[in-house]
């Protein structure tokens, strides 16, 4: 007697199975390109665009286009008025940040750039919101930058890039940070009191050079050259063992003509 005929399973019911088991990914990759792809399309509308309009230009059914809408006006991408779509905050945000990154993307490559011309680290600061920030270093291994053995924010009064700075603010300004971070000697070089410090900075003309040498890390010399743009003060600073001291004249104006050339999309970054 024949065995039984295998019963087949209706394709229908094989597909339906077959998804049931299909990893959810598939499906939460194509909502996302279906939610960027209307992102595009309503950034494309500066005066906004209907969901009917936008599914049309997407190439997506009028419900699933209706429903992705409704989920970014949700998150905050989108915003609607009167029937219209627009970008909202948490897009723009996204924008401003995509290009916040992009300058800090030209300022990396900038400094490595005069990093490997010079053959020095390099650095660039700037004084925000009553502080000292070093924002980015380009050092390699066999010219290591200085390291931060005391705090750069704290110790402003012995480094080339802190005085450099400090050189650029108002007199009150420089004493309120003094107030707050006050002068001390952290090596035998170091300024010894701030009076002194102020009649230095005092001295500093407004695009000199500030150099300084073992007065933040023995062994070391600095200089930094100011960058203004508006009421910003910013600096880019470059270091050297002791031992080369005598290479730092001519690696400064090697870095003051490299800024030079550079001063329009440097005043661009200075944001970041």
């Amino acid at each position: 007697m024949p065995p039984p005929a295998r019963r087949q399973t209706p394709p229908t019911q094989r597909h339906a199975a077959e998804s049931s088991t299909a990893p959810h990914s598939a499906t939460l990759i194509g909502s996302v390109q279906r939610a960027m792809r209307l992102l595009e399309a309503v950034a494309e509308h500066e005066h906004g665009a209907p969901a009917k309009q936008l599914a049309r230009e997407t190439g997506l059914a009028l419900p699933t286009a209706y429903h992705l809408l409704r989920t970014l006006v949700y998150e905050g991408y989108l915003s609607r008025d009167k029937g219209l779509f627009f970008l909202g905050e948490a897009a723009e945000r996204l924008g401003s940040s995509g290009a916040r990154q992009k300058r800090r993307s030209t300022v990396v490559d900038t400094l490595a750039d005069w990093r490997d011309a010079i053959g020095v680290p390099v650095y660039y600061a700037m004084y925000r919101d009553g502080e000292i920030e070093v924002v980015c270093v380009s050092d390699a291994p066999g010219n290591p930058a200085v390291e931060e053995w005391a705090d750069f924010r704290e110790t402003g009064h012995a480094h080339a890039i802190g005085q450099c700075l400090l050189a650029q603010l108002d007199e009150d300004a420089r004493r309120d940070h003094l107030d707050r971070h006050p002068v001390q000697s952290i090596t035998p070089y170091t300024v010894r009191d701030s009076h002194t410090l102020l009649r230095r900075l005092e001295r500093i003309r407004r695009m000199d050079a500030v150099t300084e040498r073992q007065e933040y890390a023995l062994g070391t010399v600095c200089a930094a050259i100011p960058i203004t743009v508006g009421t910003t003060a910013a600096t880019m600073a470059i270091s050297l063992p002791a031992h080369q001291a005598d290479r730092l004249p001519a690696a400064t104006r090697q870095l003051q003509n490299a800024v030079g050339r550079h001063l329009g999309s440097l005043a661009l970054s200075i944001s970041i």
